[in-house]
């Protein structure tokens, strides 16, 4: 009865992985060119994501499916700032695109419970969508001195013994 909500979620856990792994990947670059503050907007939104997992693994299992831990795309090999940030909101505004038809599938196949957290994914994902498009606006406004800022701030924690993240 439910296979279509569990063929939906099954590719939004694999959309969701490759999040969680392209922005792990954009965490480790930018911590190695020394932007913190960009470095750690991805950890957080990667662990979000590894969140968004959880949550529909355990609707698939709910549903006697099998949960598919399966990446929907490779990692992209992408070390510029921008074209990250432009990558990432481009990925979220897909996801935000697709879970909100799905949801709008599982309403029509009388399933309210996936098509609730399809909204929530709808919603998240489209803040995330907003925080990368803000940090894109603002190296486009500021170019490398926005950059340069976050490398100040990490010298400065180096210099104080605070701890880097």
């Amino acid at each position: 009865m439910h296979e279509r909500s569990i063929e939906l979620l099954n590719m939004a856990v694999a959309d969701e992985l490759s999040a969680v792994h392209q922005y792990m990947y954009f965490h480790f670059h930018l911590d190695d060119q020394g932007y913190d503050l960009s470095s750690s907007m991805f950890k957080r939104i990667a662990i979000q994501e590894m969140g968004h997992v959880e949550v529909l693994a355990e609707r698939i299992l709910f549903l006697k499916g099998e949960v598919k831990m399966e990446n929907a795309h490779p990692v992209e090999n992408i070390q510029d700032v921008a074209e990250m940030l432009k990558k990432a909101a481009d990925m979220e505004e897909g996801s935000a695109r697709d879970y909100n038809l799905w949801a709008n599938e599982c309403a029509a196949n009388a399933d309210s419970v996936t098509k609730k957290i399809f909204e929530q994914l709808v919603m998240d994902e489209e803040g995330h969508y907003d925080q990368f498009d803000t940090e894109l606006d603002q190296l486009n406004k500021f170019g490398e001195r926005y950059l340069a800022l976050q490398s100040i701030e990490r010298s400065k924690r180096l210099e104080s013994g605070a701890p880097i993240e």
